[in-house]
């Protein structure tokens, strides 16, 4: 059909009422602010690019212009650092999308007979609706301002292990001896972290960030997150203090929001990513040169691997392992190599089931591992 300007911005801000009452459903504030996002994004492409370039929209137009407006939806949130995980993130946006499909083909033209010759504006009930859904994000971007955590810049070295008890935001610096985080809504952001069992330890917390952090020196874990919800992007984990060092452990988590690792290096540790009875994506991760294991999904935990890259793993590159339901998809595995023993499912196996676990595997890429994709001790493997 033929939109004006005005039935454009009025049509999507009325579209937007249930992916916006899901937000408030959620009790998130970054579900609010994700809203406000995509409706911030689709105003600005309704005036600067549809409107002058779409003066007809056929109906089947509305995939494709979905799937671009997610692709910049996305890393504007990431880019902002809107907390919010992945597939609730990537649930919202379908919903807001939907929506829009429903009241433009079903609700509107129903409602008012002349909606397509008004060019798609909703009428006086549709500029009541559209008002409410913009009074109420705009609230809800202020109450979200209102009660943001303080920010706290460090300058030079500071001595550790710091231990943060209340919501925070730490910017920058160095810290010696590893941080503490038992606090809810705390976000770590561009600092480094030398030294410590543990470089950052989260305990019963949820809605913690880490954003461009370093750690390096550690002699455990370089995050270890237990019963938390966390989300870790762009981190480095590098030069460990010992041999029994993991990268980013997430462990007994099933009760808390599903956590995220992504776009992580981590280099030279004994495991490189591991999960415990929990619920995690671990996207887009570059891991190197483990000792014992790449990525470990395991002990009961429903986990998803995609995109990253795992390379000169000793043993097994991706395993899913110990009742746990995994998807892996979308991975390059390379280099995995054979760890020496009698043990076959060490060889040198780039995705591993082991233990009662299933595995769903799709468009994974595995180069010079001998031991390929393989099942052991009553797990399955289910390829799509």
């Amino acid at each position: 059909m033929s939109y004006t300007l005005t039935g454009r911005i009025q049509s999507r801000a009325v579209a937007a009422l249930p992916a916006l009452l899901l937000a408030l459903a959620l009790h998130r504030w970054w579900a609010i602010e994700l809203v406000a996002l995509m409706l911030a994004v689709g105003f600005v492409l309704d005036v600067a690019v549809y409107h002058r370039a779409l003066p007809y929209q056929p109906a089947w137009l509305a995939v494709p212009l979905g799937a671009f407006e997610l692709a910049i939806v996305y890393p504007a949130m990431r880019y902002l650092g809107i907390a919010a995980p992945l597939r609730l993130a990537l649930l919202l946006y379908a919903v807001g999308w939907l929506s829009a499909q429903v009241f433009a083909h079903a609700v509107f033209p129903r409602l008012q007979l002349e909606y397509a010759e008004a060019g798609g504006e909703p009428g006086r009930v549709g500029v009541l609706t559209a008002a409410a859904v913009a009074i109420t994000v705009v609230g809800g971007l202020g109450g979200a301002y209102a009660v943001r955590p303080p920010t706290i810049h460090l300058h030079g070295t500071v001595q550790g292990p710091l231990v943060i008890r209340h919501a925070e935001t730490l910017v920058g610096g160095v810290v010696q001896g590893g941080i503490r985080i038992r606090a809810n809504h705390v976000t770590l952001r561009n600092v480094t972290i030398v030294g410590g069992e543990y470089g950052v330890d989260i305990e019963h917390a949820q809605h913690v960030m880490l954003d461009h952090v370093r750690l390096l020196h550690f002699t455990l874990d370089a995050v270890r997150a237990m019963d938390a919800g966390v989300m870790i992007d762009n981190c480095s984990v590098t030069a460990p203090g010992g041999p029994l060092t993991t990268g980013i452990l997430i462990s007994y988590s099933m009760g808390r929001p599903m956590s995220m690792v992504s776009n992580c290096t981590i280099v030279g540790v004994r495991e490189g990513i591991a999960t415990h009875s929990s619920m995690v994506d671990v996207m887009n991760n570059h891991v190197v040169g483990t000792t014992v294991r790449g990525i470990s999904l395991s002990e009961m935990s429903m986990d998803m691997a995609s995109g990253n890259q795992v390379e000169s793993a000793r043993g097994i590159g991706i395993i899913c392992m110990d009742h746990s339901t995994c998807e892996i998809k979308h991975n390059t595995i390379a280099g995995a190599q054979v760890d020496g023993n009698s043990d076959p499912s060490r060889h040198g196996v780039a995705i591993e089931a082991y233990f009662y676990a299933n595995a769903t595997v799709d468009h994974n890429t595995v180069i010079a591992s001998p031991g390929g994709v393989q099942a052991f001790d009553n797990s399955t493997i289910a390829r799509n």
